[in-house]
């Protein structure tokens, strides 16, 4: 079958995001590698995170809105006692804090204290628009964290799972379920700072989106091999 031939009758696709990789890398990776005319990501993750990403195609686009709207699982890492500007490791640290009078009661309160219907405010890294632009795009030019954050309005979200883990501690191990729009790097920030103390995201993996699960996903390169194998002549 030759390429303008490949029908594309809308399909719903997931997809493990690999490390490092944006979520358009994958929208664009697979667009270009299967033909397909129309394709779109329901929902965003960062480029430091991993796991399930909800790809659809042709006429299934039309159903992104609803599968971006689903609720979500996270598990990850956090680590108290340093800051960073983006609240993980796309940027260096810019302080340190005493840890050694934290105790795994007080980690656990403050996560209780993050469960429910709460008010955060987006990272001043993240894909907000204010006045038009990114506010990654303002951060990574330089503009000063009191500019970039005056523009950023405060939002509603619910976390109904956040779970915590201190074997490790300071590293401190994860596992949150929250509504659409919930910025894990926000719940970490204002962890640490109901510790009086800085916090920023080690690691992240996305698990689940509604009843979808990262267990049932592709590898980019291992589904794009199976759509050609199936579209073979």
């Amino acid at each position: 079958m030759s390429e303008t031939q490949i029908p594309d009758p809308g399909q719903l696709i997931l997809i493990d995001k690999p490390l490092t990789w944006t979520s358009f890398d994958a929208v664009n990776k697979l667009k270009y590698a299967c033909k397909f005319k129309k394709i779109g990501h329901a929902g965003t993750l960062d480029p430091l995170a991993t796991g399930l990403l909800i790809l659809c195609t042709g006429k299934m686009t039309k159903q992104i809105d609803q599968y971006q709207a689903q609720e979500k699982e996270y598990t990850g890492t956090l680590v108290l006692g340093k800051t960073t500007p983006s609240i993980d490791l796309e940027t260096g640290f810019e302080a340190e804090f005493d840890t050694s009078g934290i105790t795994p009661e007080q980690v656990a309160d403050a996560a209780r204290q993050l469960t429910g219907d709460i008010t955060q405010v987006p990272p001043i890294y993240s894909a907000v628009r204010v006045g038009g632009e990114r506010l990654y795009e303002k951060a990574r030019r330089g503009e000063t964290a009191d500019r970039v954050q005056g523009g950023i309005k405060s939002r509603q979200v619910t976390v109904s799972v956040f779970e915590v883990a201190t074997e490790r501690f300071p590293e401190v191990d994860f596992r949150i379920v929250c509504s659409k729009g919930t910025y894990i790097r926000s719940l970490v920030r204002d962890l640490g700072l109901l510790l009086n103390n800085g916090a920023y995201m080690s690691a992240l993996r996305r698990t689940r989106i509604g009843d979808f699960r990262v267990e049932d996903a592709d590898t980019i390169e291992g589904f794009i091999e199976k759509f050609k194998l199936n579209n073979e002549a």
